[in-house]
């Protein structure tokens, strides 16, 4: 593709690749906002709490997914920006980029699904405990010997306190075999695992050849491929400062501009520091030579001629 064909693509998908890029943040924000409500104490109370929940929790994941969806159209306008600069990217790779925010939607909406049957599970009594109370109240001991303050506070005190807290460890216990019997849990975490690792593999790809041809600076390359690793391990919650700058740099709201490579449509590779530095010292001298020049045209412009030298003087006399 020609360099104003590449340029008129990326003009005319500039805006919607922007507003794609900052809603996926606000909607995926949101749904984290939402969700710190949900669930807390163990895994007991949690349960019941997602139970007593169970529209709010349906309403994070599709929230949730939703903002998966529309990262679709920053990975794909950055990979599609750098592969126009660079024969060395492979378009066979543009699936499994495109993988990445399909896959995590649907993981979304099936985690949804599935803390909502372990939910209800729980709440109709399924589930079973492999702690007899003779094991719990032998734990609650230890736990009050060891932090004697922290477990009155949870189970106050007396002959009672023991014994709410053993049935406590059986309900947690219960709770934790109700999460682990749902069946769709396993396939929303398989799905899942598969959609961060086309993250981590989108983000890497493209960060690192997007500072090769000059879109993305050394830094924010640099944290992209760091982010994309950091997403193999769960940790997608950092790409959003990642994409928040994406979607600056896109719409051209960064203080420094964007860099030149999105104008000229073709790789500006980013000078080495040893070529800055030789940019450096090679600047002074060339303007004062072209300044010289400058003068000295201006002086024959201008019809004046140099001063005698003391030879001729001499020659006059």
């Amino acid at each position: 593709m020609h360099r104003s064909q590449v340029t008129i693509w990326e003009e005319r998908w500039r805006t919607p690749t922007v507003l794609a890029t900052f809603g996926a943040v606000a909607l995926l924000l949101a749904s984290v906002v939402i969700g710190a409500s949900l669930g807390g104490g163990g895994e007991a109370d949690s349960l019941r709490d997602l139970h007593d929940h169970a529209s709010t929790v349906t309403l994070v994941s599709v929230i949730q997914a939703f903002g998966f969806l529309l990262l679709a159209m920053p990975l794909l306008y950055l990979f599609r920006a750098v592969r126009e600069r660079s024969p060395r990217v492979r378009s066979q790779f543009l699936p499994l980029v495109m993988l990445a925010p399909i896959a995590l939607s649907v993981a979304a909406v099936l985690n949804g699904v599935a803390a909502n049957d372990a939910a209800t599970a729980f709440v109709n009594g399924e589930g079973t405990s492999s702690l007899s109370r003779a094991d719990a109240t032998k734990e609650c001991r230890t736990e009050q010997g060891d932090d004697a303050s922290a477990f009155r506070d949870d189970f106050g005190t007396g002959s009672g306190a023991l014994s709410d807290c053993a049935t406590t460890k059986i309900e947690n216990d219960r709770a934790e075999d109700a999460i682990k019997g749902t069946s769709i849990r396993k396939i929303a975490e398989g799905i899942q695992f598969g959609g961060l690792l086309a993250l981590a593999f989108a983000l890497i790809y493209s960060c690192l050849n997007g500072m090769r041809v000059g879109l993305l600076s050394r830094f924010w390359g640099a944290l992209g491929i760091a982010i994309g690793a950091a997403s193999i391990f769960g940790l997608f919650q950092l790409g959003i400062i990642w994409f928040i700058y994406f979607g600056l740099l896109v719409a051209g709201w960064l203080p420094g501009g964007r860099p030149p490579a999105w104008e000229a449509g073709e790789a500006v590779s980013w000078p080495s520091p040893g070529e800055r530095v030789a940019a450096d010292l090679e600047g002074p001298d060339e303007e004062d030579e072209g300044s010289e020049g400058e003068d000295s045209d201006s002086d024959g412009a201008n019809g004046s001629a140099p001063p005698p030298s003391a030879s001729s003087e001499s020659e006059s006399r």
